[in-house]
């Protein structure tokens, strides 16, 4: 499915300020969070979409990639795989523009925190990214290896992922005691309400002198270069996983991986129907009439292919196992060649008199598509 306008997502203008765009995410974001819609898939699903247009938007260099090339300009530029993360994991990645650590343990905003958290602490597996590759029909035919190049967020160098200054390390959070969570009285006292601790954001440390490099995010984005297998077959966005390529993990958990999306160049002249192929060629009236021999396009160079005499406009002929492969499978498509008959727009004399004298012995009664025309029109108004 097409991905929709990042500003349309977001309910926002092209020349929308900083501010607007984290205003507008937020209220969306409170708006669709699966703690006030649980249950509801749809809400999830555009909860994740807001999310991606936030990170497109509120990042001046994919900003600009995207406002001059749209979705295509993106490639390569390491976007997160949504569709496939976790939604406490979202709300993590945003937890800033919420103030404090209400947007990591959102679900307090609403008085809701039955949904099964991360466990804090333990090994967590870093983010899923997502890219795309440009395939020809060839490519796909035969399978190919292509060269991927993208930015990723890696361990910063300087920290080595700890997002203190050289030297230092994360002290325990003195307002939580390092448990992550606070409690709070309830209304007269009765009874406590447990929060994620505001302060360290539900981690029980917090950095007090962070690296200058990361600026205490102990990420640093470099670019990555990696070779992908795409096996013949793949279908338009088809995502093919490298595993290990993603984003690393935090408290020792394993990297995420990468989805590669496939895209499709067109072709100028075959059009893809599942693994079968489709071509259009022209032929002349008496090509149609006579029968011929031609030559049409396929993937593996020219084909011939026999006319037969008396062929329609609009006739489909099949030449076998001239499509593409089914991924993983000794099966082939088929290349269907679609007939057009040309009528030809200017004439010269001799060429208007042999037709003229054609026209004289045509028995308009054996055409198919004629007698059955004028047999309905007959029965039509004689009934």
């Amino acid at each position: 499915m097409a991905k929709r306008d990042y500003y349309e997502v977001l309910n926002i203008a092209k020349g929308a300020s900083a501010d607007d765009i984290k205003r507008a995410y937020r209220k969306l974001a409170i708006k669709y969070h699966p703690d006030k819609n649980p249950d509801n898939k749809e809400a999830e699903d555009k909860f994740k979409e807001c999310a991606e247009a936030y990170e497109v938007l509120s990042n001046p260099e994919k900003r600009s990639r995207y406002d001059q090339f749209g979705h295509d300009g993106l490639r390569g530029s390491g976007m997160h795989d949504y569709s496939r993360m976790n939604v406490d994991d979202i709300s993590s990645m945003f937890s800033d523009i919420f103030g404090g650590g209400g947007f990591g343990g959102i679900g307090d905003l609403f008085g809701m925190g039955g949904r099964k958290k991360t466990r804090r602490g333990g090994p967590v597996k870093g983010y899923d990214l997502e890219t795309s590759v440009l395939l020809t029909l060839e490519e796909i035919s035969n399978g190919t290896e292509k060269t991927i190049e993208f930015t990723r967020q890696d361990i910063c160098p300087e920290c080595k992922g700890n997002g203190c200054a050289k030297g230092k390390a994360p002290i325990t959070c003195p307002a939580c005691n390092g448990s992550g969570q606070v409690a709070k009285n309830g209304m007269g006292g009765f009874f406590q309400m447990v929060s994620t601790c505001d302060t360290c954001r539900g981690n029980g440390k917090i950095i007090a002198d962070p690296c200058k490099k990361c600026r205490g995010t102990g990420r640093d984005a470099k670019k990555r270069v990696v070779n992908i297998k795409i096996p013949a077959g793949v279908h338009e966005g088809q995502g093919i996983r490298v595993a290990n390529e993603g984003e690393p993990g935090h408290n020792n958990g394993p990297r995420g991986d990468l989805y590669c999306y496939v895209q499709i160049k067109k072709h100028p002249f075959l059009q893809r129907d599942a693994n079968n192929l489709i071509v259009v060629v022209p032929i002349s009236f008496t090509q149609a009439a006579l029968g011929a021999e031609i030559q049409v396009p396929s993937i593996g160079g020219m084909k011939k292919l026999k006319i037969n005499a008396g062929t329609q406009h609009g006739d489909i002929y099949r030449i076998k196992k001239q499509g593409l492969p089914q991924v993983n499978t000794s099966y082939r498509g088929d290349l269907l060649v679609q007939a057009v008959i040309e009528i030809p727009k200017k004439l010269n004399a001799k060429q208007q008199e042999l037709l003229k004298e054609f026209a004289k012995m045509e028995d308009k009664s054996i055409l198919p598509e004629t007698k059955g025309f004028f047999e309905k029109i007959k029965n039509y108004f004689n009934s």
